[in-house]
């Protein structure tokens, strides 16, 4: 009997010490998370990468003259049509492979230098990620573009997120690349304002891009290049970035310069801002009685009927994407002063091949 005992508190204090090394590793963890945890600053001068060879464009850009922009979100190379995210209720956290990664992202570098756009935005690239397979993507990026000016504002640098445990997130430093064929005088990242509750040690941080380009008429064209936050962030939250934006995009419009925002809005580009059918969290009309006077929406200067008969710019990562059935919606597109004309409008549609986004292209002319 008294052996029968003796037996029950070793396995017993097996339990115990075994229960506390692992809180000790789920405490060590959270001071981990929390330690690590910083934002960049605001307002931070960014460095401008200069061609690597002679590019086509001019010293500066003229009014009057036609000129092409893209936006393409590019999922950090994950988003295969097969693929689907955890935070979106699917079942992976990373990409599929290495080699994956290297294809996605040079069938969207290759799809999206095939416009041979003068200016071109990309959101969700990874410089080093756990996700990725630390594939530098602005570096591969560079080579269907390397002929453009270009700059990179780091969206965020997080810790390593050991969300799902199955199959860890990871560390991740990606952010927003932006291409120009004309010379870009300077770039600064501006800090998107984000929860400040316990949730920031697991969210994504945000931010955008100014890039300023001459005119040759002595103003600038402006280009924000932005990634607003997604996943059900707070109406607090989506009215300060909203705001903070829009202040930045007003006092360049007062100074009489040319300017386009342009990236991943987060917000239904399609649906009037009082719809109030049920939608993703993700996908809330965009707030368009927020906008700064002189500042519209491109798709919004299209008709009616060729606005419905737009494919939509994003998917739902539920699921490996099936046309008719996944949930589509438009998040990417851009946003414009009125001493701006809109000659062309495309949500370029490729079922989703390379990114859970598809490229949004406008032309344009400066007036």
């Amino acid at each position: 009997m008294a052996k029968g005992k003796k037996k029950k508190r070793i396995w017993l204090r097996v339990l115990l010490g075994f229960a506390a090394v692992l809180l000790l590793a789920v405490i060590g963890y959270v001071l981990y998370v929390m330690l690590s945890y910083h934002r960049l600053p605001d307002d931070l001068e960014l460095e401008i990468r200069r061609p690597a060879e002679s590019g086509e464009g001019g010293t500066a850009v003229s009014p009057g003259t036609d000129y092409e922009i893209m936006t393409y979100n590019i999922g950090f190379g994950a988003y295969t049509p097969e693929y689907s995210f955890f935070m979106d209720g699917g079942k992976s956290s990373v990409a599929e492979s290495r080699e994956s990664v290297l294809e996605t992202i040079s069938g969207a570098g290759s799809l999206a230098a095939g416009y041979n756009p003068d200016f071109m935005i990309f959101q969700e690239v990874d410089l080093d990620a756990t996700r990725s397979y630390h594939v530098n993507q602005y570096e591969l990026l560079d080579t269907y573009f390397g002929s453009y000016y270009s700059d990179f504002a780091v969206n965020y640098d997080s810790a390593f997120l050991m969300v799902p445990p199955w199959e860890p997130h990871g560390k991740s430093l990606a952010g927003i690349a932006f291409y120009s064929r004309y010379p870009v005088s300077s770039a600064l990242r501006k800090s998107f304002p984000i929860s400040t509750s316990f949730s920031k040690f697991l969210d994504l941080d945000r931010c955008y891009s100014i890039s300023r380009i001459p005119v040759d008429n002595g103003k600038e064209l402006v280009i924000f290049s932005q990634h607003m936050s997604a996943y059900g962030n707070s109406d607090a939250i989506r009215e300060a970035q909203i705001g903070k934006l829009c202040a930045d995009m007003q006092a360049e419009y007062d100074k009489g310069n040319y300017v386009i925002c342009g990236g991943d809005f987060n917000h239904d580009l399609k649906a009037p801002e009082d719809a109030s059918e049920e939608r993703e969290s993700w996908a809330y009309p965009f707030p368009r009685s927020s906008l700064p006077e002189g500042f519209a929406f491109s798709i919004d200067l299209l008709g009616e009927e060729e606005r419905s008969a737009l494919p939509d710019s994003a998917r739902n990562a539920d699921i490996p994407y099936e046309e008719g059935v996944t949930y589509t919606v438009t998040l990417d597109g851009f946003l414009i002063s009125d001493n701006i004309e809109m000659k062309e409008y495309e949500n370029i549609h490729t079922g989703y091949l390379y990114s859970d986004h598809d490229p949004v292209r406008m032309v344009f002319s400066l007036k």
